[in-house]
């Protein structure tokens, strides 16, 4: 049996109650773009099974099994990229879809080189060439002949995104992979790649304590085209689950340089999670929860997609698939102010 924190509502606030679910439980599902298939309405990030948070709690054998699980409790939409690592959360996840990939949503991206590790040096290429190569490459490490989502990890200030997305469309086109997807594209971007071929999907970083995607009309876009919208670190990178604190980030976890992660910043930050856990309280759920079930309450093609090695998280992620907010909780969470700390060290 797994368990599944719901809320079910009464009369004037809602009412709590915690409900099991039995192993045929079945997430609700939201569609992929505008003409694309159903897939769960909470999707599973991988690039922390890999790369970028806590390297001494890895365990690959443990992430294939999230993999799976995820898949047996309806969160289809998995989703990795071949700099995750680099390479090798492609080569974990293929090995994860072994006798699954017709369960899966695969999505990867290409548009992001790993020059070097430590220290971290990435470069955008949006050539052509690397697009038709990188696809390739992806499929092999996946062990399949396509890729359900195949996304421009980022664009490319050197390269017109005209031809990026030209080159994108040629994928499509040779069957290797079903739709495409932006990432971080902003609306002149997105605009620019829908003159050439549909975009499906746009991927960037959406949470309770990112607000960027509202303000600079992102969302408004994927609406206004039917685009699915596919928030990572919807979570705010752990910490809007409660479980973060500065002596659960080790050496080699990015989160360590981050700016909200600081003492300083991380202190002033419990205010947004006061509140979310007081919200979470009066439904007798998570705080991590609520923040998802506020994502999900932004437009009906909001997939976000948690990162997480570990089942029990997995199960409670996907538990706030059947969480709904009242109007006078979602305004609450609306209000909430901005975290102190930058998004990114500059």
């Amino acid at each position: 049996m797994r368990l599944i924190v719901l809320a079910t509502r009464s009369s004037g606030r809602p009412r709590t109650t915690s409900l099991a679910f039995m192993d045929d439980f079945s997430l609700p599902t939201r569609t992929l773009g505008p003409d694309g298939p159903p897939i769960g309405a909470i999707g599973l990030g991988c690039m922390g099974m890999s790369w970028a948070y806590n390297p001494e709690d890895r365990d690959d054998e443990r992430s294939i099994s999230v993999i799976r699980h995820a898949l047996d409790i309806g969160v289809t939409l998995i989703d990795t990229a071949d700099a995750y690592g680099p390479y090798t959360n492609e080569q974990l996840v293929g090995r994860a879809l072994e006798g699954r990939r017709a369960d899966m949503v695969l999505a990867t991206k290409c548009g992001l080189e790993v020059r070097s590790v430590e220290p971290m040096e990435i470069s955008r290429n949006g050539r052509p060439e690397h697009v038709r190569a990188a696809i390739d490459a992806s499929l092999e490490r996946l062990g399949t002949d396509h890729v359900d989502l195949y996304q421009l990890h980022r664009t490319d200030p050197e390269v017109p995104v005209a031809e990026t997305w030209g080159a994108m469309a040629e994928v499509v086109a040779a069957g290797k992979a079903r739709a495409i997807g932006m990432s971080e594209a902003n609306v002149e971007e997105l605009e620019a790649a829908q003159a050439v071929h549909p975009v499906a999907s746009l991927q960037s970083e959406f949470s309770l304590w990112e607000r960027g995607p509202v303000d600079n009309g992102m969302l408004a876009w994927c609406r206004d085209h039917g685009a699915a919208f596919i928030p990572f670190a919807p979570l705010g990178r752990g910490f809007l689950t409660g479980q973060v604190t500065r002596e659960t980030i080790t050496d080699g976890d990015m989160r360590g340089s981050n700016p909200r992660f600081t003492e300083e910043a991380m202190e002033q930050n419990l205010a947004i999670l006061d509140r979310v856990r007081a919200v979470a309280e009066r439904y007798d759920a998570m705080p991590g929860q609520v923040a998802l079930a506020w994502l999900l309450a932004q437009y009906d093609r909001v997939v976000p997609i948690p990162g997480t090695r570990r089942v029990e998280r997995l199960t409670e992620n996907a538990g706030a698939a059947r969480l709904e907010l009242s109007a006078e909780d979602l305004a609450e969470l609306d209000a909430l102010p901005a975290p102190a700390g930058e998004r990114y060290s500059v």
